[in-house]
């Protein structure tokens, strides 16, 4: 059983890749898990979508094909070998109206309960801390944190979100990614069964 305090710090990035316009066509799923100011795992899954509809837009954009999902996983059954790992942790996204409405219409597809965790937005946060960067996506924040990736690979992502929140937590000389909400304004979104809270900052 986890202590409250291992609760608390409990952080991991997630980065979801779709299939088509659908918010519900998830095709693979990212995440990148925090510890101690460090990102100890990063794993990629592929995600079989429920039609099997890709948009040529969608590819081009992260390159996996229907036949690269073919014999994946839907949904359900991919989230739930994280289940544990997400229940009651603080999950980052960039982005994170995106991603999470990912999450949200992906569960109710398959008719799903939302699992209960609270959940950060690494643009918001950027944009209140580093507000002179002439761009707020990853790829900027990667570029100003010197490190290279592979965008739209959901792993790679999901690592530089987790990098650039570490980053952020260190600037405003907090201990833990945690911290950084009370330190900006940031209201926390939650998910939780039945429902959802958004995810947001004060302007000024």
């Amino acid at each position: 059983m986890a202590t409250t305090q291992e609760l608390i710090l409990k952080t991991i990035a997630i980065d979801f890749e779709t299939a088509n316009e659908s918010r519900g066509s998830a095709c693979s799923v990212g995440l990148a898990w925090i510890e101690d100011g460090e990102v100890v795992r990063v794993e990629e899954r592929l995600i079989r979508p429920h039609d099997m509809r890709f948009s040529s837009f969608n590819i081009a954009i992260h390159g996996i094909r229907p036949e690269d999902v073919e014999g994946a996983p839907e949904f359900p059954q991919v989230m739930e070998e994280f289940a544990e790992d997400f229940r009651e942790a603080t999950m980052i996204a960039h982005n994170a109206a995106f991603d999470f409405r990912v999450w949200r219409a992906c569960l109710d597809l398959y008719g799903r309960a939302y699992p209960e965790l609270s959940y950060l937005c690494s643009v918001k946060m950027s944009q209140k801390v580093w507000p002179h960067l002439g761009s707020h996506r990853l790829n900027a924040l990667a570029a100003h944190l010197g490190l290279t990736f592979a965008h739209h690979n959901a792993a790679e992502d999901a690592s530089v979100c987790a990098r650039a929140a570490i980053a952020i937590a260190k600037s405003l000389g907090v201990g833990h990614v945690g911290e950084i909400p009370a330190m900006i304004g940031m209201k926390v979104g939650r998910l939780f069964e039945g429902g959802y809270a958004p995810c947001t900052c004060r302007l000024k």
